[in-house]
């Protein structure tokens, strides 16, 4: 393989066959506390056999901390850590890191300088034999597209050639889970988009349990089999990445994973009553009978409506805002209603600002709602 060269990512679905039903981890109701500052707080969450779970989340919402816990490089204040049903912290129980069975990939990288690509993958086999030393590393070299590179040293390879070299040697004691921290901070934006994949190939091929932390919502929707989505020391829904995508549990998931703009209406038998139109009952997700004459608010992302030139007689809004991002351009749009939605269209479409333009709903899917000024949709949801 050439050097920088990527192996071609498997077709694989997110919700792989590798995983299993089976809990290898268990947190629970876990606390901690850096002086007066509370971290984490009752944070509950199990982790299944051969599953990539990401925790994601802005900036001190605590899912470093999580996953310091779960590498036993903290201690929680109160609560159990489980790893395979036994607690490896909790009731005056705590278990050092290295006798976990657990393996770390830092942002950093953390590579040894004066060791070549292939000492330091076998950095941690130190008590194998030779010979099965020298297999293992040479297996995990070759899983990792590296097998040519294995005399170079750190500052001779790239920063992706680095990071697998980092994975390779924390998958090298065979760890009964993979924990990595923000994996690709440090890579360029390209470089990152194709190592997440060569990431998730190297994981499910080896069919180690992983579980990752970073803030970015592409990066945690394209390589996990779910998604825990952390705020304030706590989890706020963890689901598959489609699920909690589409169907957020609370305003906060639905604005953090990407655009999201609330549109209020007033349910009406078999519609929505909105300033975008009428919004067919049957086009948005579980919306009970009982809330019948009530009032919500659906959840509208930019590739759910579209902006139209229209006349005054037929126009809802005016342009207020344009952001060309190559091959899209993101338009935000004030509603006649004073609400404001962003549209996306096709970098071909052009409209200018001030431009007075009709907005519709033209979703292939069903769309999230929230009951008018909740925050969380605590509520009744029909049968899928």
């Amino acid at each position: 393989m050439a050097e920088g060269q990527l192996r071609a990512p498997t077709e694989e679905p997110t919700g792989s066959s590798r995983t299993t039903e089976e809990v290898v981890l268990e947190l629970d109701e876990i606390g901690k506390q850096y002086g007066s500052e509370e971290v984490i707080s009752d944070l509950s969450l199990s982790v299944h056999d051969g599953e990539i779970l990401t925790l994601l989340g802005p900036s001190g919402c605590g899912k470093t901390t999580t996953l310091r816990l779960i590498a036993g490089l903290e201690r929680p204040d109160v609560g159990q850590v489980r790893l395979d049903a036994e607690s490896v912290a909790g009731d005056c129980r705590f278990v050092p890191p290295e006798e976990r069975g657990v393996g770390v990939v830092f942002q950093e990288f953390a590579l040894f300088p004066h060791l070549t690509a292939r000492e330091n993958v076998a950095f941690g086999l130190q008590e194998w034999a030779d010979e099965e030393r020298d297999a293992r590393v040479t297996e995990l070299l070759e899983l990792v597209g590296l097998e040519d590179h294995g005399d170079d040293y750190p500052e001779e390879l790239s920063g992706g050639q680095q990071q697998r070299v980092a994975l390779a040697r924390s998958l090298a004691p065979e760890p009964e889970m993979l924990l990595l921290d923000e994996p690709f901070s440090n890579l360029d934006v390209d470089l990152r988009v194709e190592m997440r994949e060569e990431v998730r190939r190297i994981i499910k091929e080896t069919g180690v349990t992983a579980i990752s932390v970073t803030h970015d919502q592409e990066e945690a929707l394209s390589i996990s089999d779910r998604v825990a989505v952390m705020n304030e020391g706590d989890i706020e829904q963890i689901d598959t990445p489609e699920r909690v995508f589409q169907h957020p549990k609370s305003r906060f998931v639905a604005g953090f994973l990407g655009h999201a703009s609330f549109v209020s209406g007033t349910v009406h038998g078999d519609h929505v009553e909105t300033a975008l139109g009428r919004v067919l009952r049957d086009d948005v997700h579980g919306l009970a009978q009982q809330y019948d004459r009530t009032a919500i608010d659906l959840l509208v992302r930019p590739d759910d409506v579209t902006a139209f030139s229209a006349d005054d007689s037929e126009s809802n809004g005016r342009v207020i805002y344009r952001r060309y991002l190559g091959p899209t351009v993101l338009y935000r749009v004030e509603l006649d209603s004073g609400e404001t939605i962003e549209c996306m269209h096709n970098h071909s479409d052009r409209i200018e600002l001030d431009k007075r333009v009709a907005v519709r709903v033209t979703a292939d899917h069903e769309l999230a709602w929230f009951p008018a000024g909740q925050r969380y949709r605590d509520v009744t949801v029909a049968d899928d």
